[in-house]
This record gives C-alpha cells, sequence and structure tokens, in this order.
C-alpha cells in the first residue's frame, strides 16, 4: 500500500534554499579577530588613543622641532623660570599660582616674576624656562621613536631566528637555544653601559642596548609555534610538492603565528619605553638637552617638593601611553585566540 504523503506537511523551512541558508555568515580569521576586539571597549579606546598619539607625536615634527623645545633666553631665566601651569582660566593648578619654596600661602607667580601678560605656558617651565609643554612633545616623540626603532629590530631578529631554531631542529635547534640563554642571562644595564663607553649616550645607542636583549622573549615563542605548526598537514603537503623552506616560512608558518607576534609586539613596546624613561633616568638615556620622558622625569626629580607638576606630568603621559599599549595588547590577546569566543 503506497504511503499517502499529503498527509505530512513540512514545517520550518518551505524550500531547500532556505534550508540550505547559514543564518551567520562565514568570516575569515582577521574579520572574526576583529569582531572579537570590538567587544573589548578598553582595547578599542586604546587602540584610537595610540593612533591619535602616533598622529601626533609624527605632525609635531612639523610644528614643534626640536630645537624650538630646547631654545631659552639666558638673560631671561629669572622671569621664565619654574613657571607653573596656566590656562587663562581660573582652574585651580591651571591658574598661575603655586606656593613657592618658604611661603606660607599661594603667590602668582607669573606676577611676581613681571612675565608679560601675552605669555602663558599650560603646563609651565623648567628651571631654566624652557617650556615644559613643547619639551614633553619631544619627549614622547623620541621615547616613541626609541621603543618603535628597537621593537622592529627585535621583530625582524625574533622571528627569524625562532623560525629557523624550531624549523631546523636537533642540534641546530640545540646550540641555537644555548646562545639564547647566554645572552639572556647578561644584565641589559651591563650591555647599555658598555655601548654607552663605546658609542657614547645617544638615542642610537640606546636603541641598540634594547634591541640586543629585547628579541629574546620573541624568538622563544615564535621557536615553540614553529615545532607545532611544521607537523601541521598543510606544512607536509607544501613541502613533499617541493617548496623550500624560505617560502613554506613566509607563506605558511608566519601568517599563521600573527596573531602571537603581533601581541608579543603590543608588550615589547611598553618595556621598551619604560627601559629607555629608566635608562634617563640614570644618565644613561639621551643627550641633553634633548629631552624624553624619562629624562623630563629625571632632571625633574630634585624639585619635587617644590614644584610637583615638573615630575607629574611627563609622568603621567608616560604612564597613559604604557597603559595603552598593555590594554591593547590583552584585548589582542583575547581577539586572536578562538577559546575567548563565547558564541
Amino acid at each position: 500500500m503506497a504511503a499517502n504523503t499529503n498527509d505530512f506537511v513540512i514545517v520550518g523551512a518551505q524550500n531547500s534554499e532556505a534550508n540550505e541558508h547559514i543564518s551567520k555568515p562565514a568570516l575569515s580569521f582577521w574579520q572574526d579577530a576583529w569582531r572579537r576586539l570590538k567587544l573589548n571597549k578598553l582595547a578599542v579606546i586604546s587602540l584610537w588613543f595610540l593612533v591619535l598619539i602616533l598622529g601626533f607625536a609624527i605632525l609635531s615634527t612639523i610644528f614643534v622641532p626640536q630645537s624650538k623645545a630646547n631654545a631659552f633666553d639666558s638673560n631671561q631665566v629669572g622671569t621664565y623660570k619654574n613657571l607653573p601651569p596656566k590656562s587663562g582660566l581660573p582652574i585651580p593648578g591651571w591658574d598661575g599660582q603655586i606656593k613657592e619654596p618658604g611661603a606660607t600661602e599661594k603667590t602668582d607667580v607669573y606676577t611676581t616674576q613681571n612675565v608679560p601678560s601675552k605669555d602663558k605656558f599650560l603646563l609651565g617651565t623648567d628651571t631654566i624656562g624652557r617650556s615644559l609643554g613643547l619639551r614633553i612633545v619631544v619627549g614622547l616623540r623620541i621615547s616613541l621613536l626609541v621603543a618603535v626603532a628597537a621593537t622592529f629590530i627585535d621583530l625582524i631578529i625574533g622571528v627569524s631566528y625562532g623560525v629557523f631554531s624550531g624549523w631546523k631542529g636537533g642540534w641546530i635547534d640545540t646550540v641555537l637555544q644555548r646562545i639564547i640563554e647566554v645572552v639572556s642571562s647578561i644584565p641589559n644595564l651591563i650591555i647599555v653601559t658598555m655601548l654607552g663607553l663605546l658609542l657614547g649616550n645617544g638615542i642610537f645607542s640606546i636603541i641598540l642596548a634594547i634591541a640586543m636583549t629585547g628579541w629574546i622573549n620573541m624568538a622563544r615563542q615564535v621557536r615553540n609555534m614553529t615545532l607545532s605548526l611544521k607537523e601541521r598537514d598543510y606544512v607536509l603537503a607544501a613541502k613533499s610538492l617541493g617548496e623550500s623552506s624560505t617560502k613554506v616560512a613566509l607563506k605558511h608558518l608566519i601568517p599563521n603565528m600573527a596573531g602571537t607576534i603581533i601581541v608579543q609586539v603590543m608588550m615589547t613596546i611598553p618595556t621598551a619605553i619604560m627601559f629607555e624613561a629608566v635608562l634617563s633616568a640614570i644618565n644613561l638615556g639621551v643627550k641633553p638637552p634633548t629631552s624624553s620622558l624619562g629624562s623630563l622625569i629625571s632632571d625633574a626629580q630634585n624639585m619635587l617638593q617644590f614644584y610637583p607638576y615638573q615630575i607629574l606630568l611627563p609622568s603621567f603621559v608616560l604612564v597613559l601611553i604604557s597603559l595603552a599599549f598593555i590594554l591593547l595588547g590583552d584585548g589582542l590577546r583575547d581577539a586572536f585566540d578562538p577559546r575567548a569566543s563565547e558564541d
């Protein structure tokens, strides 16, 4: 007896095309990572903040040259030295008033030092009358230059070293890892001191000192991932088809570990910024009168009791930028980790 199909009714999708429709759009790895990153509000805010800061640092080379930030009139030091921040508005802390050494009440320093009424310094001046705002802009630029340049060198050396070590394996990998252990056992301060004696204090010697040891963590991370990825089917297939080791690394290994590399870079930059600040604080940083955030903090530490704004303002900028990189690095780490998805 034939079945009566008229008694059955299809529920849900009414045709095969609708039944095969995929409700969730297919996303690439980078699109999915960007979607995850946007869920982390602090990471997105940090990303846009760093974009603005980097853009400002680049454009500031046009409007705030280093010579302008370093210039001062030796005949006017008594007039312009140690002026507190003044915005022209009655804002506490930005009204040009401060309690001078030995005084019991706040006074308007701009009036007592006969500063022309047209001159206002939004972030104050230092001990010889240079604008602290201009010097912070230049210091920000120098600190970012040192950190980004050193991190770029770390990226090139660390990725190349790690991929080569993990890909070759065997005794070559063993020897290269022992070299890493020897290099990592040498304190950074010794390397910086030796480079300072050979090359003199300056931006180049700081970048070189940071780069000489900063690549180690990157190399270890990349080497561990290479050991895992080189056994994957697509890598074995590429080798079977006759692809050279260089092409396999560039087309298969490095793209598949790009997430880890980017996160490591985001963590290396704030470390380099803080390391540069420490070096400048112990007089192993950039040469005066060039300023960096670390040198500004070092120069103002003796005046902390009387003129706290001279050390608090560059310290605030330093902490803010480092925090932004760290928050962005945390957000990228979660975005590139598939296990972090809550879908």
